[in-house]
């Protein structure tokens, strides 16, 4: 049997995509735009040792499959193929063909690329899992990359979030500032007003509510590299009233703030951390103070949470995404008032257009900085993503709540201006 032959007894319909072997076999439509081409004997262990999107990655990451027809900064063409592809299972007949024909030298999986995360402890228990040292470790593995690297990728934002665009032929920067904006009309943020920014990346919330809204506003990153960028930008930008420290969201200082912004953080948190982590984010507000969490969610509330075999172990390694209703719950549950949620997903599926086609503009300077290996798990990760976002596998959900008075009073007008 052929390499081709196997992998066609393991789809359910006809393929979208040409798929070719290293032993000269093949199948699917041979006028497709985009072909899978598998390199070698090491990326079919790859596919056989981890079956799904697992064990494409890793044979795509070290170059053992390759995408023909799209550039490896951007596959979202044959993404958005390969997402209405759909396997099935072997007949029992059929598996034992399969196994007799690979041999059990080909079972036997290589090693996996050294871009992939293996967290010490991986199965332990919910709550031990977002410790405060294997939290700083996941989050080191994805945001220490390369300062220079994102910086080619998200553009002079530095912005690593959902932008928001005003129209569709918005530039991604006055996408990036319209999202800042946004969050800070929705916290009603006046000058004089102190702002606590949680999981402040490299500073854009910050910088814009200092710069445009007369706040002083602390931010706080796990990220040591995001910390440094972010604290250059302030003294560049000579924002006095701006502050980016490192450390964890939970030794954020100070407390009575008038408004917190926490964006992109909560996936990081852990479900079973939901409730402290909103205890602990009332605890540092005033009476009638604002919390705007923006965060990617699930269309569900169903119980699963992971990310996905890939996801987890190349890109937000321990990250978990539930439904708003959960998040709502949360928040309710520790006693804050939600006056205001939407979903922005469209938004999202647009801001990962215009990254990976940074991505693709400045792919050689990015290969040269941190390696085609990592480089190419970008490419897949954001372009997959722009295909949750569209296809609605993935939401993000700004949730706006308020610290109301022990009278009830959670000075909240009767029609917001940013809702005009």
């Amino acid at each position: 049997m052929t390499i081709a032959g196997m992998v066609e007894k393991l789809t359910a319909s006809e393929p979208p995509v040409r798929f070719e072997a290293y032993d000269g076999s093949g199948f699917g439509p041979t006028d497709s735009p985009v072909t899978i081409r598998l390199v070698n004997e090491r990326g079919l262990r790859y596919l056989v040792t981890a079956p799904g999107d697992l064990g494409m990655a890793r044979a795509y990451v070290v170059g053992d499959l390759v995408l023909d027809g799209v550039h490896p900064g951007d596959p979202y063409e044959a993404i958005k193929r390969m997402g209405r592809w759909r396997g099935r299972r072997p007949s029992a007949g059929e598996l034992t063909q399969i196994l007799r024909e690979l041999g059990l030298r080909r079972l036997v999986p290589p090693e996996p690329p050294e871009q992939e995360a293996l967290p010490r402890w991986r199965r332990i228990a919910e709550g031990l899992r977002h410790s405060r040292l294997r939290d700083a470790e996941a989050i080191q593995h994805h945001y220490d990359v390369s300062n220079a690297f994102y910086e080619m990728v998200l553009g002079p934002s530095m912005a690593y979030t959902c932008a928001l665009f005003p129209t569709p032929d918005a530039t991604l920067e006055e996408a990036q500032a319209a999202k800042f904006d946004l969050v800070c009309r929705k916290l009603d943020l006046k000058p004089g007003m102190r702002l606590l920014d949680v999981g402040c990346g490299w500073g854009g919330m910050v910088r814009h509510a200092v710069k445009h809204y007369g706040v002083t506003a602390v931010g706080i990153t796990l990220s040591a590299e995001q910390a440094k960028w972010g604290q250059l930008a302030v003294q560049h930008d000579q924002l006095d009233g701006a502050e980016i420290i490192h450390g964890d969201y939970r030794d954020a200082p100070g407390e009575g703030y008038d408004a917190i912004s926490s964006i992109g953080l909560l996936e990081h948190v852990g479900v079973h951390n939901y409730p402290s982590y909103f205890e602990f984010l009332r605890g540092k507000l005033r009476d009638g103070g604002r919390l705007l969490n923006h965060c990617i969610t699930r269309p569900h509330n169903n119980a699963r949470v992971t990310t996905g075999a890939f996801i987890d172990r190349y890109v937000f390694p321990d990250g978990e995404l539930t439904g708003s209703g959960r998040i709502i719950t949360a928040a309710q549950n520790a006693g804050l008032e939600v006056r205001h949620e939407e979903n922005l997903r469209e938004h999202y599926a647009l801001t990962l257009k215009h990254w990976c086609a940074n991505l693709v503009a400045h792919w050689d300077e990015c290969v040269s900085e941190v390696g085609e290996p990592t480089a190419r798990v970008w490419g897949l990760y954001m372009a997959g993503s722009r295909y949750g976002f569209e296809s609605n596998e993935v939401e993000l959900h700004q949730v706006l709540a308020v610290k109301p008075a022990p009278n009830g009073d959670a000075s909240f007008p009767l029609r917001p201006t940013w809702l005009s």
